[in-house]
């Protein structure tokens, strides 16, 4: 009856889930923020239909960790080399600054040192599972935020392992220095034997298994990857979700990554919607209305608090306005590991039971609003960004600081945006003697491009003063190649108010963004997703001897369908 007992309440649980983010969908409002409604509609303080929540909160560290796998999984040697500094600095800035000035509130309002400073690692960090689930659903994973925010949320899973190696200290355990230090070697010891044994044995392994070209045990095997190397890590101190991250990490360098990833998505999305859920269930109405004046003061504390301090750590890195204002706003909550945290100095009385109940519920609003502020973020950037002074002030290294000539250019191409694709539209412009200038955000794009071109400029696409600057007016096309859909949005529209005339061509993932950018005024609109259809297609009917003329007339014929798709 007990196993029953529990399909019940998973079955009233994604039942619910089902309906109110269905509601929130045709209403336009964030998925997570549905789920954390859910998780209060149903949980012990709500409608009461489920009273155990540990029986949910099992299955939700299971889905964190199916989460933080699939993200390990997408982050390859390659990319966390490009982010190794973002996540030094940035995350080293934001968490000691964090930690810093809630241990400075904190006893400030009387509470003494050590309480003061768990509290601090508790508002320091923020929710890897809410903001890459945001930035993935929103295609923002490699715009200029989003790196910044994946630096510093790796930089902040990691941090939390000696976090964690610490609370014994703080919570009173008799623990000497040394026999301190020598648990936290052994600790990382543990931790980097494991991952070299997984780097070793796992690739092996998943050649084996896909070698039998056998879908299910390729599921299995990498569920037993994942959750294996999870639990194995957890043994020195670390927790499941942070062991899974490391398993992510492993799986990433195997050729086998793609497939793993596919594989993983669908039971992925399932449980980690219940975690979502089952941090729902600890909202308790009832106990915010007897202490709103304290939680809301904690809750505005924690967000204004931490999204100035993720704003000044931008600057410091002398990262443009937009990219400082989005990445605060995303990185303004407080994180899955936060409760991880507190539940680890539960009934030690380090905190009390009323500030802890305050703290919690501060905590799980930021996490509901974040979607909110994540979804809202780029819009209030772009008004920010008509402060001409403090973008000025802000976003040092600018076009403004562009020679002469490039603001006084005529009938030249603005190619916004120097990946792969920038970098060979501008190769072939030089071949055609065609006036170009580049710009980036990316600082390591812009020093590439001024060495191979000598026309790059730093400099926010989104900014009215920065198109000026780049001789919008003067420009004969505006080209634009970033990895942000929003921020493309906001580049043609204001370009197209600035040059009615203008040709603006656009690059984007997906069909679905067509239909947006064509009705803020991009002329030509080239999803990625349709030209891969097309190479795909072309490169099959060459090898079925079809003839050219009827390859190139089946190509159009994709094209146009997906055009009608896009509309």
């Amino acid at each position: 009856m007990n196993e029953l007992a529990y399909l019940k309440d998973l079955v009233i649980i994604l039942a619910f889930a089902v309906v109110v983010v269905a509601v929130f969908h045709r209403l336009k409002l964030p998925a997570i923020a549905g789920f954390i409604l859910s998780g209060l509609l149903v949980g012990p303080e709500g409608l009461g239909l489920i009273n155990d929540a540990h029986k949910v909160e099992v299955l939700a560290e299971i889905g964190v960790a199916l989460l933080l796998f699939g993200i390990g999984s997408e982050l390859p040697l390659s990319k966390l080399q490009r982010l190794w500094k973002l996540a030094a600095v940035g995350g080293v800035l934001q968490v000691g600054l964090s930690a810093l000035v809630s241990f400075a509130v904190c006893r400030a309002a009387g509470i003494e040192d050590r309480a003061a400073v768990i509290i601090g690692f508790v508002v320091a960090l923020s929710s890897t599972a809410l903001v890459l689930r945001g930035l993935q659903q929103r295609g923002e994973v490699d715009a200029p935020h989003g790196r910044l925010i994946l630096g510093i949320l790796v930089f902040q899973d990691f941090a939390v392992v000696p976090i964690m190696l610490v609370l014994p200290l703080l919570v009173g355990a008799s623990i000497e220095t040394g026999a301190f230090a020598l648990t936290l070697a052994k600790s990382a010891g543990l931790v980097v034997v494991i991952l070299l044994l997984a780097m070793l044995i796992v690739p092996r392994v998943l050649k084996l298994v896909a070698r039998t070209r056998q879908r299910q045990l390729f599921i299995l095997a990498v569920f037993v990857i994942c959750l294996g190397t999870a639990w194995l890590v957890t043994q020195s101190g670390a927790s499941l979700a942070i062991g899974a991250f490391l398993a992510g990490l492993v799986v990433a360098g195997s050729e086998y990554r793609h497939q793993a990833l596919a594989d993983m998505i669908s039971f992925r999305e399932v449980f980690a919607s219940l975690f979502f859920v089952s941090i729902g269930m600890l909202l308790s109405p009832a106990a915010i209305l007897d202490n709103l004046v304290t939680i809301t003061a904690i809750l505005g504390g924690i967000l204004l608090g931490k999204a100035l301090i993720v704003f000044v750590t931008a600057f410091v890195m002398r990262m443009p306005l937009r990219v400082s204002l989005i990445a605060a706003l995303a990185l303004a909550q407080v994180g899955e590991f936060s409760f991880i945290l507190l539940h680890a100095i539960k009934g030690t009385g380090l905190i009390t039971p009323s500030l802890e109940s305050s703290l919690i519920s501060a905590a799980i609003l930021s996490m509901f609003i974040t979607p909110f502020l994540m979804s809202y973020g780029p819009r209030l950037a772009a008004g920010l960004g008509r402060f001409h002074h403090l973008s000025r002030l802000l976003e040092i290294h600018t076009a403004q600081e562009a020679p002469d000539a490039v603001c006084k250019t005529c009938d030249h191409v603005i190619v916004a945006g120097y990946g792969f694709a920038g970098r060979e539209l501008s190769h072939t412009l030089d071949q055609h003697n065609v006036p170009y200038v580049v710009v980036d955000l990316n600082i390591e794009n812009v020093r590439r491009a001024s060495k191979e071109t000598g026309n790059a400029v730093y400099g926010d696409i989104t900014s009215e003063e920065v198109l000026r600057h780049l001789g919008i007016q003067n420009a004969r096309e505006l080209v634009l190649l970033v990895n942000d859909p929003t921020a493309a949005e906001h580049a043609v529209r204001i370009a197209r108010s600035l040059a009615p005339d203008l040709f603006i061509l656009a690059r984007t993932h997906y069909l679905l963004d067509i239909k947006r950018l064509l009705s803020v005024g991009a002329d030509e609109v080239i999803p990625a997703e349709r030209e891969a259809a097309v190479q795909v297609a072309t490169q099959l009917l060459k090898r079925h001897s079809v003839d050219a003329p009827l390859i190139s007339a089946q190509a159009e014929h994709i094209r146009g369908h997906t055009e009608d798709n896009g509309h």
